[in-house]
């Protein structure tokens, strides 16, 4: 089930203020409290049963209505697939580089399709961290701070659309913030 916990960026673990100032499963609420600070959160349905080690161009054809959507409200000519799993050779570095907190030029956004990740975003004074499970599209504006989690047994697909044709392009901000705060619990 998706889920927004919203913290104080200047949280220290175990500490008082380590306890979300928020933290909801209702869908709305979580869309409405990420669109109040400019990030896109919807639930759209799942219609298709990926079979096991479906390969990327498979799963962009079986959400091909999906991809016309978002790529018909503009800006994203480029779109691919990733698709993680506990076997994956490349989890654990990629886990790594994605748990360091950067940012996009571009916008950030992602449709899941299967499993779950957690996108954690560093907005002024607070980190929101979004569980995205299957079914959930999210949209982070360009020069957003954030990292993912993607769990140190990572099962998840999603569709990524890029406004860049060089794909995903980071640039790290140096900041350990991500250590302070909760991972993907597996």
């Amino acid at each position: 089930m998706s889920q927004l916990q919203i913290f104080a960026a200047t949280a220290t673990p175990g500490g008082e203020d380590s306890l979300p100032s928020l933290a909801s499963n209702d869908p709305g609420l979580i869309a409405a409290e990420l669109a109040t600070r400019g990030i896109g959160f919807e639930r759209w349905p799942i219609r298709v049963a990926l079979a096991e080690g479906t390969n990327p161009a498979a799963v962009l054809a079986a959400y091909a209505a999906e991809i016309a959507t978002v790529q018909a409200r503009g800006r994203y000519p480029t779109v691919d697939a990733i698709r993680m799993t506990p076997d994956h050779p490349d989890r654990q570095p990629l886990r790594q580089k994605f748990l360091a907190e950067h940012t996009h030029g571009e916008d950030e956004v992602r449709f899941f399709v299967e499993g779950r990740g957690l996108f954690c975003l560093h907005i002024d004074a607070e980190v929101l961290q979004v569980l995205c499970e299957a079914g959930d599209w999210i949209s982070v504006p360009a020069g957003t701070r954030h990292w993912f989690d993607m769990g140190g047994t990572p099962q998840f697909t999603a569709i990524r659309f890029f406004d860049n044709p060089d794909g995903w392009v980071a640039r790290f901000t140096g900041d350990a913030i991500a250590s302070r705060f909760p991972l993907l619990p597996d």
